[in-house]
């Protein structure tokens, strides 16, 4: 349908959407998901708020359009008492080159109490971006929809025809913790596995689960039952920030969600990160908490609150689990010559502390996120590395 403005209505297809797993039609809209429905039931609230969140969602089609319109309804966290979180921006990439940026201001806000855990819903109205004299002629468009907002699209609209791509590269499955969905990042291609991906010429899922990365089985069938080319498993902050294990049940359950993924992937080339650094828990045990102190100065900043003298019982701490995931790949990798290790502190270590401190202590800020993108491009997709071949073009 065209409408006044010389614009036509454009569905919001199922084949759009790269990097969801499931579309969820509302009376509103679309709703993207990052896990299937069936990994969602009875799952963990913060994961069902995660995985919710777009982040390594895009539309992508062929168009000859100068003007594109997307009208959404956001959905953002904020925290009582806290810092105003910034708005999400939804990325415009003409032909693999970010070429502008827009926010929709309004929207629906959670507002959780950190002192009481209650979250208050104060609903919002749609939004519209509008992206304007784009150069002519028929170019590859994707919008990258906010990484930290749950996106409700309601409507695309174009002075052109929008045709759906077909994704011929290689498809890289990846499952992190927030740092992997991008907490602190600026904007949705500026999160770490984004930037790799664009440098490497791959397809991007991102299955970084901000506070979820918990080894569950559901996330494991999950990427089994995927088509995947190569997958990387970023494992052990939220364990231990979260201090929801101890060694003991750490390791056998390291082993079970690698068997689930090696059920559907035997063969797969599989790489598994250990920890970045984070000096809040490299040796101190969780469970991590708000710095109430920091709190009061209105900044956000983590702190460890175990004991380190719980380490010889089990407790789990960044050092432990860099060590015990070595320990874990190096015996499998005998019979697995396509399971892999990369050491977090390559792409964020001790030398990295001064030059790019995290911010609140967790989570790397846009820059430094862009830095480990690119550490990760290099030493994983170039040529020698455990992703290393040429990947066709789209």
């Amino acid at each position: 349908m065209t409408l006044p403005d010389g614009l036509t209505s454009r569905p919001l297809t199922d084949d759009l959407w790269h990097g969801a797993l499931d579309l969820e039609r509302t009376d509103l809209g679309v709703r993207p998901h990052r896990l299937p429905a069936a990994a969602r039931f009875d799952a963990d609230p913060a994961l069902l708020v995660a995985e919710a969140e777009s982040s390594g969602v895009r539309l992508a089609f062929r168009t000859a359009a100068t003007v594109i319109e997307l009208t959404a309804r956001p959905t953002r966290r904020t925290f009582a008492g806290g810092p105003e979180r910034p708005v999400g921006a939804y990325d415009l990439v003409v032909d693999g080159v970010l070429a502008d940026q827009q926010s929709i201001a309004g929207g629906t806000v959670l507002v959780s109490d950190p002192a009481t855990g209650k979250t208050e819903t104060r609903p919002g109205e749609p939004g519209t971006v509008r992206f304007a004299d784009l150069a002519k002629g028929t170019k590859r468009i994707e919008i990258w929809l906010p990484h930290n907002e749950n996106t409700e699209l309601v409507g695309l609209r174009a002075d052109a025809p929008l045709e759906p791509i077909v994704d011929g590269r290689r498809r890289w499955v990846h499952h992190g913790s927030s740092i992997s969905h991008g907490s602190n990042a600026t904007h949705p291609t500026g999160i770490w596995p984004a930037v790799a991906a664009g440098l490497a010429g791959v397809d991007l899922l991102n299955l970084g689960y901000g506070a979820s990365c918990m080894l569950d089985g559901s996330v494991a069938r999950t990427i089994r039952d995927l088509p995947a080319d190569v997958i990387s498993l970023k494992l052990g902050i939220n364990l231990v920030n979260f201090d929801v294990m101890r060694l003991r049940a750490f390791t056998p359950a390291v082993h079970a969600f690698l068997d689930l993924i090696r059920d559907g992937h035997p063969t797969t080339p599989l790489l598994v990160v250990t920890p970045l650094r984070s000096p809040t828990h490299e040796d101190v045990p969780g469970p991590g908490q708000l710095d109430p102190e920091a709190w009061q100065r209105g900044e956000v900043r983590f702190r460890a609150t175990g004991d380190p003298a719980d380490i010889p019982a089990g407790r789990l701490t960044l050092e432990v689990i860099r060590a015990e995931l070595t320990r874990i790949v190096e015996l499998r990798a005998a019979d697995d010559p396509n399971l892999h290790l990369l050491s977090g502190l390559e792409l964020y270590g001790p030398a990295d502390d001064e030059a790019h401190p995290l911010p609140d202590g967790l989570h790397p800020d846009g820059p430094t996120q862009r830095l480990i993108g690119e550490r990760f491009a290099e030493r994983v997709f170039a040529s020698g590395g455990p992703f290393g071949v040429t990947a066709p073009t789209a």
